[in-house]
């Protein structure tokens, strides 16, 4: 039973960028959505938690369990926000404030959605950094994101994101700005949190790689409309569409062959 479903969705920043896409996230699974630059899979993923720009127009459906997303209220949508979904963005640069200590941006969370404070919500960001590995949590709380590197503070984005256990987690190109060695630690670390904690995870990525790795299912995206959908096995193996054949093989060491037909 799917947790988030989105059906139909449309969206149009003056022109249409998604077209009519539908998929459903399950509890415990990592949903991968593929493709290239301006597909639309980033769209989708801001779309679900409201964040598209305000001239931006949506149609279809994305509901989260019996609520109907689209169209919410912004107070009731920032009830959901961090606390039932949340999000890890591309660059831990930006999505952590440069100027506030760890620990802080973690305890806010807790403070506004769990009503935790003092010593309960620092015992709880130390475990939160301890269950995604970010070394002596306790020191690190007191530290600034500028003082870790690229791959710790991902895993402190990730750790932000889980601070008020939410039972969707969109991640948003996660790895992208990261070496292969690190990378592969974070997406062992999305794949273990999404077992552990039964998270509906959506990963977004242009990087068919990155979905062999981790990923159950996967949506291919092109020009806005999802042109396959496949459990990871079928379609690495047996890919359908014209499109997805093309990126299998763009990827290293691939020994797959683009044909001219569409399936």
């Amino acid at each position: 039973m799917s947790i988030l479903d989105i059906r139909d969705l449309t969206v149009d920043i003056g022109r249409p960028l998604v077209k009519g896409l539908s998929l459903q996230l399950e509890a415990g699974r990592i949903h991968g959505l593929a493709g290239e630059s301006g597909s639309g899979k980033t769209l989708t993923a801001m779309s679900v938690l409201g964040l598209l720009p305000r001239h931006a127009r949506t149609g279809g459906s994305i509901r989260l369990g019996d609520t109907e997303l689209l169209g919410l209220r912004r107070r009731a949508l920032n009830r959901i926000r961090g606390r039932r979904i949340a999000m890890v963005f591309q660059d831990p640069s930006s999505s952590l404030h440069p100027q506030i200590p760890v620990g802080r941006q973690l305890t806010d969370h807790m403070r506004v959605h769990l009503g935790l404070r003092g010593a309960a919500a620092r015992q709880r960001a130390v475990e939160l950094l301890e269950r995604v590995q970010v070394p002596h949590p306790e020191e690190a709380l007191k530290r600034y994101p500028h003082q870790f590197s690229g791959g710790q503070r991902q895993r402190i984005a990730i750790a932000c994101a889980l601070a008020c256990d939410p039972e969707v987690l969109l991640a948003d190109e996660p790895t992208t700005a990261l070496d292969v060695t690190v990378q592969a630690g974070i997406l062992s670390l999305l794949r273990e949190l999404a077992d552990e904690r039964q998270l509906a995870v959506l990963l977004v990525t242009h990087d068919l790689g990155v979905m062999s790795a981790v990923a159950d299912v996967v949506t291919v995206m092109k020009d806005g409309r999802a042109v396959e959908h496949a459990d990871r096995a079928t379609l690495f193996h047996d890919p359908q569409h014209e499109y997805t054949r093309q990126l299998l093989a763009a990827l290293p060491g691939s020994s797959i062959e683009g044909g001219d037909q569409d399936a």
